[in-house]
């Protein structure tokens, strides 16, 4: 079939055209799946106390329930663009899916802290390939010319779990059962199976690409080392350990390895480092990664704070971080009617720009700050963070071919988890270096806000990389420029796959 190039009419049309209802159906039945693996990262990190009093284990122990998760979707990361490549995204949907739903079913039945880690780390096999083959399916079904609306659409609950995931983790262990923080998985993870084997449309596989063994050595290992150290780092409150030290160094050493393998190897790479020739990925990779700092290392401090200095209830310190929810929920709906018409770097810039604001009131927090002020302030922030993150998930497909997509999306999702754990860990170490020996509240909160300016930084280091971005929306041209042809949009397959 031959695939259309895109011409300087058609582009705007795109642009300003309604999404088809073919796409949409497709965009919901990945949804469906989806978020409970984003809800599920972070409704388990409520309930670690508890585990840790029904197994009769110290939080050293438990906290590999989080941990295995996050070594698991560092192992597996890398291998999504492949496997896309190699097996088709219907049916890696499919496995990854079933993965999730079993090693959900598995941890809430789990009988001991031992077994429940290891059915953590069947669960993160799952849930780690989910998230970046929903994104690589429909950034080649939508094309250049309609992703920014349809990832302005998907990351609602992307960015909502954050926010949603304490509250829901709250509620489940306060009224129900710690186990079904992980059974409530399975009736969605069933639906959402069904609905995709049902109307899931088969994409073609571009050829038996074989898996650069090597490559998946060095870098799997690698990631995952250097995703442990962090978390350590994190948990233990420092950076100086050998516990920490060791395995970061050894993740490095890999990961410069897998680089000068990538680089010279004759085959297609696991990662192909050439993607980053291309301006726009460059600056959406280093952004994903700053935002990974900001977004997840905020969202460690931010209940902390309403719990410890104000002393909130779970539920409560959740249900005070709705309004950035609120924030997100707003921006969204704007991009979405105009996420494809606008200049990615003007509304990454307007949008980091609002961040900052929201996140200025934090840097000062004491014990009797007004809520109405760190409400909005949590408002505005949200709506920057929508505003940013949506152009620079598009941006980083500007200019790459249909082929090149699967990888390059594997690469980015490789950039934002290991920000999230930098971000995690850094400001866990700062939290505890500025609590030691720190009793009165006062004191604690003003912990808390030299804390917070670390996310501020996180946020205006930024800034630099926007200038990567392009100037003018996809529906100028911009795939059109390097004489690639746009993806093919999911319309007509999706209708002859449903009619057949």
């Amino acid at each position: 079939m031959a695939t259309r190039m895109s011409t300087p009419d058609a582009a705007p049309a795109a642009a300003e055209a309604p999404l088809d209802r073919a796409l949409v159906r497709l965009a919901l039945v990945l949804l469906a799946g989806a978020v409970v693996v984003q809800l599920d990262a972070t409704i388990v990190s409520v309930a670690l106390d508890t585990l840790a009093g029904v197994f009769h284990v110290g939080i050293p122990t438990i906290q590999w329930v989080t941990t295995a998760y996050l070594l698991a979707l560092a192992v597996v990361i890398p291998l999504s663009g492949w496997s896309v490549e190699r097996y088709g995204g219907r049916r890696m949907w499919l496995l990854a899916l079933g993965l999730f739903l079993v090693g959900s079913a598995l941890c809430g039945l789990a009988w001991s802290a031992g077994s429940l880690i290891a059915f953590r780390v069947v669960q993160g096999l799952g849930g780690g390939l989910l998230l970046p083959l929903m994104q690589t399916i429909l950034v080649q079904a939508a094309g250049p010319q309609r992703i920014g609306r349809l990832m302005a659409a998907v990351s609602v609950p992307a960015l909502l779990t954050p926010v949603l995931g304490p509250v829901l983790g709250g509620v489940i262990v306060d009224s129900v059962s710690w186990r079904w923080i992980f059974l409530i998985n399975v009736p969605v993870c069933a639906v959402a199976f069904v609905l995709a084997w049902r109307s899931l449309p088969a994409t073609a596989v571009s050829g038996r690409q074989p898996l650069d063994g090597v490559g998946f050595a060095l870098l799997s290992p690698g990631l995952a080392a250097v995703v442990y150290g962090f978390a350590e780092a994190g948990r233990r409150g420092e950076f100086a350990s050998a516990a920490t030290l060791v395995p970061m160094a050894v993740g490095v050493v890999l990961l410069v390895a897998f680089g000068v393998h990538a680089l010279r190897v004759k085959g297609v790479p696991l990662i192909d480092l050439r993607l980053f020739r291309s301006a726009p990925f460059r600056g959406s990779a280093g952004l994903m990664f700053l935002f990974g700092t900001s977004l997840f290392g905020a969202m460690f401090l931010l209940p902390l704070y309403e719990q410890q200095v104000r002393g909130r209830s779970a539920i409560g310190a959740g249900l005070l971080l709705a309004p950035q929810g609120l924030g997100m929920m707003i921006g969204m709906i704007v991009l979405g009617r105009v996420a494809d018409r606008v200049s990615p770097r003007l509304t990454v810039l307007a949008g980091l720009g609002l961040s900052v604001l929201g996140s200025a009131a934090y840097t000062q927090v004491g014990t009797s700050t007004s809520e109405l002020v760190l409400g909005a302030s949590l408002a505005v922030r949200g709506l920057g963070l929508a505003a940013a993150m949506v152009p620079v998930m598009s941006a980083a497909y500007a200019g790459l071919s249909p082929a090149e997509v699967p990888r390059a999306t594997t690469a980015v999702r490789i950039f934002q988890q290991v920000g999230a754990s930098l971000g995690t860990a850094v400001l866990a170490v700062v939290l505890a270096g500025r609590l030691r020996g720190v009793t009165d509240s006062a004191a604690q909160a003003h912990a808390y806000a030299l804390s917070f300016w670390w996310t501020f930084g996180f946020t205006v280091a930024a800034v630099p990389l926007v200038l990567l971005l392009p100037n003018r929306p996809a529906s100028a041209g911009t795939t059109a420029e390097r004489g690639d042809a746009p993806p093919a949009t999911l319309g007509s397959e999706a209708e002859r796959t449903a009619a057949g």
